[in-house]
């Protein structure tokens, strides 16, 4: 076989392996997202067509931790089990520490960026919530899909 012909194919299947890793990983995460913005939601704003708001209207940084604190044990749990069934280590704890490292900084990129809405520019209500939110997500999930690959779920 022809070494461009080799070379081809082994890169084709590269990507096919990393779109099937991605899929999954998206599935876990798009799981997460709605335990993550449900519970924050919950939190903060409380039953649809409550007039009160949540447990933790006060206090949205913390509420916004909280919540994603849930959605990453939910996701460690789809991405050990499921997306990188294959790939993990044996040695759980170090496996988790370092997820919990990796989603401890993107716990502060989404807290961040609701922190930056609310202190920095100023608004506070559940769209500007929701939106700084989800653009924290998106940062953050680019930065996990990096993290899980390279430091997280690697077979020893």
């Amino acid at each position: 076989m022809p070494v461009l012909a080799s070379v081809t194919l082994r890169a084709r299947d590269a990507i096919k392996g990393i779109w099937r890793e991605a899929a999954k990983f998206g599935v876990v995460g798009a799981l997460a997202f709605v335990v993550d913005n449900g519970g924050y939601n919950l939190l903060v704003f409380g039953l649809p067509g409550g007039a009160r708001g949540g447990p933790m209207s006060a206090s949205p940084v913390q509420a916004s931790v909280l919540a994603t604190a849930a959605a990453a044990l939910f996701s460690w749990a789809g991405n050990r089990y499921w997306t990188y069934r294959h790939q993990h280590g044996e040695k759980v704890t170090r496996e988790l520490a370092l997820f919990l490292v990796a989603n401890g900084v993107g716990l502060a990129i989404t807290a961040g960026t609701v922190f930056a809405s609310r202190q920095l520019l100023g608004l506070d209500s559940a769209l500007s919530d929701n939106t700084a939110r989800i653009f924290g997500w998106v940062l953050a999930t680019l930065f996990r899909f990096y993290a899980y690959r390279r430091y997280v779920f690697v077979a020893p």
